[in-house]
C-alpha cells in the first residue's frame, strides 16, 4: 500500500492526455484493492497507462477491476474543451481566417489557447469574441461526433488542429454549424452545458502568436463573483454605489491631477528659496564658484530646477546637488556653458557617483546620476572642491 505504479487495462473509460487535454483521474478497484489514478497517458500504438498509487490492498495481473473516472473533473474538462472549439471559431470570425491554432491546454480549472495573430487584441475584440461564444452557449447547440475518412472530413470544411496526427479515419466534432473540427477529446452533449464563458487574460507568447486564457462553468461564475465583490469594496471605499464607480474614480483622478500640479508648484518655490540660500555656500576655485550639497526632500526635478537657478545666480559655476530617498541617491550636476571647455558636468557627476555605487551622464552643461550607498555621500560631496581644483590645474 502506498506504492506508486502503472496499471494497463484491456479496456478503459479513462481519457489519456492528448491534443492539449489533460488525462483523466479516478480510481481502479476490486475487493481488497484500490489504485488511485493520478494521470492517464498513451504509450506506443494502443497502450493506455493509468499512473498513480496503490492506496489499499494489492492488484495483480489478471484481476478484474472496476474503473471509476472522476466525473466532476471530467465534466469541468469537457466544458473547457468544448469552449476552446467555440472560441477558435469565434476568433476566426472576429479577427479573420488567418487565425490558426498553435497550441492549447485544457484542464478542469481553465483553458489556454495559442493562435496566430499579428497584434494584441483590443478590448472591443475580446468582448466580441466572448459575446459570440456565450451566444452559442445560450443557443444550446447540439455537439455531435462522426467518424469518416480524413479526405472527406477536410472536404466538408473540418479544421485540423495544431500538433495532431490523423489516420485514415478521423473523428469530426460539430457544434451546430458554428464549429466543425477534427478532435478526439471529450466534450459536452450540448453547448449549453458549458454554462458561461469568461476570458481572463490575453498576451503574446512568441512572434505572431497570441494566447488567451479563459474559464467556464463554475470557474467562470466564481471569477465573476470575485469581480463583483471587488467592485462593491471599491465603491465602498469611494463612498458611493457601484453604478457611480466610474464617475467617482474620474473625480478622484482629477483631484489627484490638481494636487500633483500644486505639489510641483510648491517644489518649484522650494527650489527657488533653497537656491538663494545655497548660493552663499559656494567656494571659489580659479574664478569658478563650486557648490556640492544635499537638498533635503528633493526629487530629480527639483534638483534640476535648483541647479539651473544656481548657475544663473552664481555666474561662472560648477554645481552638484544630491537628494537621498531611503537607500537611493539622486545626483544632478551643472556647469555654466562658458566653463564647459574646462569642466564637464558628466565628469563631475561621475566623480561623485562612483563613490556612492553608481554612474551617470548627460550634456557638458547638465548631467544626472544615481547611487545606492548614501552613507558615502558626505565624503563624496566634500571631495568636489579639490577635484575641481585639480581639473583646473590649481
Amino acid at each position: 500500500m502506498g506504492d506508486q505504479g502503472i496499471v494497463i487495462l484491456e479496456h478503459t473509460p479513462f481519457y489519456a492526455e492528448s491534443g492539449g487535454q489533460v488525462g483523466d483521474r479516478g480510481v481502479l478497484r476490486k475487493q481488497g484493492g484500490v489504485f488511485r489514478v493520478l494521470d492517464t497517458r498513451k504509450q506506443g500504438e494502443g497502450a493506455i497507462l493509468h499512473i498513480g498509487e496503490l492506496t489499499q490492498g494489492a492488484i495483480a495481473v489478471g484481476d478484474q477491476l472496476e474503473a471509476l473516472v472522476d466525473s466532476d473533473r471530467r465534466d469541468a474538462t469537457r466544458r473547457n474543451h468544448s469552449a476552446t472549439h467555440l472560441m477558435h471559431a469565434a476568433l476566426r470570425r472576429v479577427l479573420g481566417e488567418h487565425v490558426q491554432q498553435k497550441g492549447s491546454l485544457v484542464d478542469p480549472d481553465r483553458l489556454r489557447f495559442d493562435f496566430s495573430h499579428f497584434q494584441p487584441l483590443s478590448e472591443q475584440e475580446l468582448r466580441r469574441i466572448e459575446a459570440l461564444v456565450n451566444e452559442q452557449i445560450r443557443d444550446n447547440l447540439p455537439v455531435e461526433t462522426r467518424v469518416m475518412p480524413v479526405d472527406q472530413a477536410m472536404a466538408a470544411g473540418a479544421m485540423a488542429l495544431f500538433g495532431e496526427k490523423y489516420g485514415d479515419q478521423v473523428r469530426v466534432l460539430s457544434m451546430g454549424d458554428f464549429s466543425v473540427e477534427l478532435c478526439g477529446g471529450t466534450h459536452v452533449g450540448r453547448t449549453g452545458d458549458i454554462g458561461l464563458f469568461k476570458i481572463i487574460a490575453e498576451a503574446g507568447v512568441a512572434s505572431g502568436v497570441r494566447r488567451i486564457e479563459a474559464l467556464t462553468g463554475e470557474g467562470a461564475l466564481a471569477y465573476v463573483d470575485e469581480l463583483e465583490k471587488q467592485l462593491t469594496e471599491a465603491a465602498g471605499l469611494l463612498k458611493g454605489g457601484r453604478d457611480e464607480l466610474g464617475a467617482r474614480v474620474s473625480q478622484l483622478f482629477e483631484r489627484n491631477r490638481k494636487l500633483e500640479k500644486e505639489l510641483e508648484t510648491l517644489k518649484a518655490k522650494l527650489a527657488s528659496s533653497q537656491g538663494s540660500d545655497l548660493a552663499a555656500q559656494a567656494e571659489e576655485v580659479d574664478g569658478i564658484k563650486v557648490l556640492a550639497v544635499t537638498l533635503e526632500g528633493a526629487d530629480a526635478r527639483v534638483l534640476r530646477d535648483t541647479v539651473d537657478q544656481l548657475k544663473n545666480k552664481l555666474g561662472a559655476a560648477a554645481v552638484i546637488l544630491a537628494a537621498v530617498n531611503g537607500d537611493k541617491v539622486s545626483l544632478v550636476a551643472g556647469v555654466t556653458k562658458a566653463e564647459t571647455a574646462r569642466l564637464k558636468a558628466g565628469e563631475l557627476v561621475n566623480h561623485v557617483a562612483t563613490q556612492i555605487g553608481g554612474r551617470g551622464g548627460g550634456r557638458p552643461d547638465m548631467a544626472q546620476a544615481g547611487g545606492n550607498q548614501p552613507e558615502n555621500l558626505p565624503t563624496a560631496l566634500a571631495s568636489v572642491v579639490d577635484w575641481v581644483r585639480s581639473r583646473l590645474g590649481g
